[in-house]
Parts: structure tokens; C-alpha cells; sequence
């Protein structure tokens, strides 16, 4: 009894706050916060969604799901859905699985899924298997931009016909001065420099854009997940996406973390058309 009562004079007087914590908000690109309604009747006005996410992230996973459900239903199923997660190698494994043709065990076998398939993208390929809506492998086969990485561009030019089906037509298209590719040579992962990092990351944003077009249909919308930083301040994905196809209307979403969730730190202002924030206390997935 005396334990009871003293439990509840803590939570009344001693963990007291202004106002309850909060997990996230959405912003859009000027930092104003915005109503979930008016952005998922904006998104469904376009052509293709990419959802730059963090892939460890609960709240990113929670708001794509949500999102999709709502898309599926606003559009009346006429919605695509791709994901970075799934090389384009394995699209016939993807589209059997779909389909019904194979069982989960073999797709999880031949796929090549990432650790957090089961927690964090099964449910929306659920989504797609229940609508009936077109799955798509998007990203590179990971050993080719392993292959740019270590040699450059110029290695795929002796690859076989049938292996450069997997990536956009050559010679790969490629700005060195954006400048999401220049901050990956002044801040390399691992502290080492290597001038083919920002070509290995243009090889999976052009090869994601090119496949995401190849596949959408028109009057459809397409949603893509991929990491935040394939998409963000328009670049990457998007800029790919518009030199293939210029006139594709198309929508981001960034992903940031925050300690403060008030307002949107001026470092992200532009990042997307919306900006998920999201406190930084966050548990992860994985």
C-alpha cells in the first residue's frame, strides 16, 4: 500500500511535464507542421513516392505502413510498390512469391532478404499479396557496385549483355558536383577516401530510378522505400528520376531524428517535400 501510494505521488509531482512526450511530427520543406491528411491527398495526386527512411527506425516502418494502406485506399488499389531492400536479381523470385507461385520459405531462401525483412517490410509486401499491387526489386545487385567501388565505372562496360540488364544503359550518367556525392568524399564511412564511394552510391540511385520507372504504370502510383540519404535535398534517386524522365511527378519523404520536436532545425529545411522528424530517443529494430 505505503509503495502504491508513493508510486503515484512521483508520477503526479516528480516525473511531472509540460505536456506529454511525443514520437514524431511532420514538417514540410519550409518547416511549417502539417496535417497527415493533406499529405497523403498531395502524394496521391502524383506519380511516384520515394519514402526516405531510416532503416532501423519502429516509426518509419509504423508511418510507411499506415501510409500505404491509406494510398491503397485513396488510389482504389491503383498503387506500386518498391523497395531498395530487394536486388533487381532477384525480381522473378519476388514476382513468384507474389503471385502465390512459391511459399515464404523459398522466397526467404532465394531472396536475399535483409535481417529486418520480417519486422520491418514483410508487412507491406503483406499489403501488396492482399491488393494484389505489383512488388518491385529496385536496387543494384550489390556486387556490382562493389564492382564500381573498387574499379570505377568503366568495369561494367566488359560485363556480359546479360548482366547489364541489371543496371541502367551505359555509360552511367553521373554529376560528381552534387552535392550529396561531394559530402561522401569529405566525410567517407570508415575514414577512408575512395573516389569511387559516391559512384557506388550513383550506381544504386540510377539503377533504383531506372526500375522504378521501367516498372510504373501510368496512372499509378508508384511508392518506393529507400534510405533517407537516397533521396534527400532532391538529389540522388530524384535527380536520376528526372533525368530519365523529366516530366514524372514526384513527391519525398526524408526521415531526421530530433531531440527537440517543436520545430524543424533549420540543417533539414529542404530536405523533402515532407519531413518526418522524429525524437531521437527512439528504440531501434535492429
Amino acid at each position: 500500500m505505503f509503495y502504491t501510494l508513493l508510486f503515484s505521488i512521483i508520477l503526479q509531482f516528480g516525473l511531472s511535464k509540460d505536456k506529454e512526450p511525443e514520437a514524431f511530427k511532420l514538417f514540410d520543406s519550409k518547416g511549417k507542421e502539417i496535417n497527415y491528411d493533406k499529405i497523403l491527398a498531395d502524394i496521391a495526386q502524383n506519380d511516384i513516392l520515394l519514402f526516405g527512411e531510416y532503416h532501423d527506425n519502429p516509426i518509419c516502418h509504423w508511418l510507411q505502413y499506415e501510409l500505404t494502406q491509406d494510398l491503397i485506399a485513396l488510389k482504389e488499389k491503383k498503387v506500386q510498390l518498391g523497395f531498395e531492400m530487394f536486388e533487381r536479381d532477384v525480381q522473378i523470385v519476388v514476382d513468384e512469391y507474389v503471385s502465390g507461385i512459391i511459399k515464404e520459405d523459398k522466397f526467404m531462401s532465394d531472396s536475399r532478404p535483409w535481417k529486418n525483412y520480417k519486422t520491418d517490410y514483410k508487412p507491406l509486401v503483406q499489403l501488396a499479396i492482399e491488393h494484389n499491387l505489383k512488388v518491385s526489386a529496385t536496387n543494384v545487385p550489390r556486387r556490382y557496385a562493389s564492382l564500381v567501388y573498387s574499379q570505377g565505372f568503366d568495369a561494367l562496360h566488359s560485363l556480359s549483355n546479360q548482366t547489364k540488364a541489371y543496371f541502367p544503359p551505359l555509360p552511367i550518367l553521373y554529376d560528381a558536383d552534387l552535392p550529396g556525392y561531394k559530402a561522401m568524399l569529405n566525410n567517407p564511412m570508415g575514414g577512408h577516401s575512395n573516389p569511387n564511394l559516391p559512384k557506388a552510391q550513383a550506381m544504386k540511385d540510377a539503377c533504383m530510378a531506372w526500375f522504378i520507372l521501367q516498372d510504373w504504370k501510368e496512372n499509378q502510383l508508384f511508392v518506393h522505400y529507400n534510405g533517407s540519404y537516397h533521396s534527400e535535398n532532391h538529389e540522388g534517386i530524384c535527380w536520376y528520376l528526372n533525368q530519365f524522365q523529366p516530366k514524372v511527378r514526384l513527391k519525398t519523404i526524408s526521415t531526421v531524428e530530433q531531440e527537440n520536436l517543436k520545430s524543424l532545425s533549420k540543417e533539414h529545411l529542404g530536405k523533402a517535400d515532407y519531413i518526418l522528424v522524429i525524437n531521437n530517443h527512439m528504440t531501434k529494430t535492429h
